[in-house]
């Protein structure tokens, strides 16, 4: 399976009564399948993951495999503070029909790094779908270092990492560990064009969420012209921002609520923003297709 381009880490919509809307989530996979998106992440992080449970994630991942859409593999997030509890959750988004798994380092039990490597070593024994590593040491604090990833990387069913340390020094370690079917995806969107000009296979993308056309192009750009992947990642740079203005997945909600793609309810603790902020979204949005 090859990993590359624009993966959009999707947002999860819910009713105003705050169940799923699995009509707006179709229309998200209708609209991705044609910008050409390479795949969506369900109930990762920008998911609302930890607002989710099990069962809802398996209904949304069994929901997106009901459509035909080839061109846009569906990936979905594990993650979970013990290595059973990942374990449980993968084989539930295996059976609902997940083509790949993006599985966070175990969060708030801050494992050393034996701990990560047994863990993700023990995942890829027993869980019969892809796995790909994922690195967001802001979130988990725990930070999945190159030595422990150059342990996993020979792993068959280890396929990539998505690694949101966005630092040259962490692509440069990345690179030099890479086999030729493991992916290296950028997990930030400010530092993607530059990791996917210097080697990176592609990005797992909040904007994408609201600019998947141009997420996808810029992925393009990477492989084919560099500097105008860099031109069109500084048209973006003010959106990138934006984005991050608030917790994920607050801003990225709000403005695909604005845009009229799904509804802004979010499940607490998140909260929807002031109608100023989200005039501003709307702004910067506006103000990138002038």
């Amino acid at each position: 399976m090859q990993l590359r381009g624009s993966i959009c880490a999707l947002v999860t919509p819910f009713s105003s009564a705050g169940d799923l809307d699995l009509e707006a989530f179709e229309r998200l996979l209708d609209w991705h399948a044609s910008a050409g998106t390479q795949a969506v992440v369900i109930g990762g992080s920008t998911g609302e993951s930890g607002a989710l449970e099990t069962t809802e994630v398996v209904r949304l991942v069994r929901q997106a495999r009901q459509k035909s859409r080839a061109q846009l593999q569906i990936w979905a997030g594990i993650g979970a503070p013990a290595t059973h509890k990942a374990l449980h959750l993968g084989e539930a988004l295996i059976d609902a029909g997940a083509q790949v798994l993006l599985a966070v380092t175990p969060y708030y039990s801050r494992p050393p790094q034996e701990g990560l490597y047994r863990h993700y070593q023990q995942l890829a024994d027993q869980l019969a779908a892809p796995l790909v590593l994922y690195n967001v040491p802001g979130r988990t604090g725990v930070d999945l270092l190159p030595e422990t990833v150059a342990r996993l990387i020979d792993h068959p069913n280890i396929i990539g990492i998505k690694e949101a340390v966005g630092r040259d020094d962490r692509l440069q370690a990345m690179l030099a560990l890479r086999r030729p079917d493991f992916a290296i995806l950028s997990g930030d969107d400010g530092t993607c064009a530059e990791w996917m000009v210097q080697g990176a296979d592609g990005v797992v993308s909040v904007a994408a969420n609201v600019v998947p056309e141009l997420m996808a192009h810029l992925a393009t750009l990477a492989q084919d012209d560099p500097q105008g992947c860099r031109a069109l990642d500084l048209r973006l740079r003010a959106l990138y921002v934006a984005l991050e203005s608030a917790p994920n997945p607050m801003p990225v909600k709000a403005l695909l609520a604005r845009l009229g793609h799904c509804g802004p309810t979010l499940r607490l603790p998140l909260i929807e923003l002031e109608p100023s902020h989200e005039a501003h979204l709307l702004t910067v949005h506006e103000q990138l297709h002038a």
